[in-house]
């Protein structure tokens, strides 16, 4: 695992070069950070090389391209070095990491690992204004909306358990990986419980996965933000799904009957996860049938701003034919259920869960929610373009002190 760094930021001298070597990143103070969390031994090692998720624990070459989309990113980088310019030094210190660092890969769903970067409760209000303008520019509305709304949920879940420690509506983290730049890789990840957003960029490409969103409760019944809900329209949408499939697709379309406390095999420290696709083939669905699998993967490409979920689109819809639909559960009126869509370019899972936080019961409920898009064949946190960056840019590996390779 690489070193954890940081890149200075300079103010007032606009864009970051990344050319820089960093300097070693100092350990940041306990508000702001904690020291680097270890997956259990029932999750993947970090130890293991970045190598993607995949169907035979091969790569599929060839499916991501360095290329001009025609769809800026000048806002994103923009607001990024706005947000890096209002933190304080030591803030920029717990926050700032060299673009191919292994804090893109730490993320956690779960509510108590401790996390890198700066967390919006310790930002002022300033700050935060700073941090959502970096959100705004990454993220489409429906995609601020669901994240703002997961972000008050985990306020409700505070109320509802009194945990203030775990739970809490500014108990998420930003951190920057490399400089905003309009040529050289660079990106940022907001992280923290049941909301992971990571956001790669490269030129005017962007790759934003993983992509982890969820909630418990997924509605609020009462507290500080009643009436909030988030995931309604992708489980919607998901059942519809399969009700419109025929008994023999349905039959196809079933990976199991039984739907189990948990089924999603790709969340945290899941990076190189093997899995075979599963469920029915988008060739044996109906022209109308396609159209309601292009709409539901629509769903959640459109977190992303709305250019870059079109050029996402473009791709994922390059490779329907090599799509699959599985299922686990019923699809009844008040069914708990799992779905996976699997192509070669796009990993989508949506899982309702038992329950963690409110009282537990045996099996899944309704009241929570997990949903996880990831990019298989090496793409996930943009490192396939990374990759190809590097070999075409071999000047840009430096060493830091300690004699370690690190990109920028």
């Amino acid at each position: 695992m690489s070193h954890r760094l940081f890149l200075p930021v300079i103010l007032g001298l606009g864009a970051l070069m990344l050319s820089c070597a960093p300097a070693p990143r100092e350990q940041a103070p306990a508000a702001t950070a904690s020291s680097v969390f270890r997956p259990t031994a029932a999750s993947e090692p970090l130890d293991e090389p970045f190598r993607g998720i995949t169907t035979d624990g091969t790569i599929r070459p060839g499916l991501f391209g360095i290329r001009s989309t025609g769809v800026s990113t000048e806002p994103v980088r923009v607001a990024a070095e706005a947000f890096l310019a209002g933190l304080t030094e030591a803030q920029r210190r717990a926050t700032h990491f060299a673009a191919d660092d292994d804090e893109w890969r730490m993320w956690d769903n779960r509510s108590r690992p401790p996390r890198q970067g700066t967390s919006f409760k310790d930002m002022t209000g300033e700050q935060r204004e700073l941090a959502f303008g970096l959100l705004r520019a990454g993220l489409s509305a429906k995609g601020l909306r669901t994240s703002r709304d997961i972000m008050r949920l985990n306020e409700t879940i505070a109320e509802i358990t009194n945990n203030w420690e775990a739970y809490g509506e500014w108990l998420y983290f930003l951190t920057v990986m490399g400089a905003p730049s309009p040529t050289e890789p660079w990106g940022w990840q907001l992280d923290g419980h049941h909301l992971i957003v990571n956001y790669f960029v490269l030129g005017d490409q962007v790759v934003m996965t993983p992509t982890f969103m969820g909630s418990e409760p997924v509605v609020a019944a009462s507290g500080k933000y009643a009436g909030t809900s988030v995931l309604q329209v992708e489980q919607d949408k998901g059942v519809a799904m399969m009700r419109a499939l025929s008994e023999a697709q349905q039959a196809r379309a079933r990976i199991a009957s039984a739907k189990g406390p948990t089924n999603n095999l790709t969340e945290a420290y899941r990076d190189n996860v093997v899995l075979d696709h599963a469920g029915i083939r988008a060739t044996e669905l109906d022209a109308r049938q396609r159209r309601q699998l292009v709409d539901l993967i629509g769903e959640y490409v459109a977190n992303m701003k709305e250019g870059h979920a079109r050029v996402r689109m473009s791709e994922v819809e390059a490779h329907l034919d090599a799509t699959y639909f599985g299922w686990i559960g019923e699809s009844g009126d008040d069914a708990v259920f799992y779905y996976r869509i699997h192509s070669p370019v796009i990993l989508i899972e949506f899982d309702h869960q038992r329950p963690v936080a409110l009282p537990r019961t045996e099996g899944p409920t309704r009241q929570h929610i997990h949903t996880v898009v990831r990019t298989p064949n090496g793409n996930d946190y943009g490192k396939d373009l990374l990759r190809q960056h590097i070999e075409r840019h071999p000047h840009h590996q430096t060493r830091d002190s300690a004699g370690a390779t690190h990109r920028h």
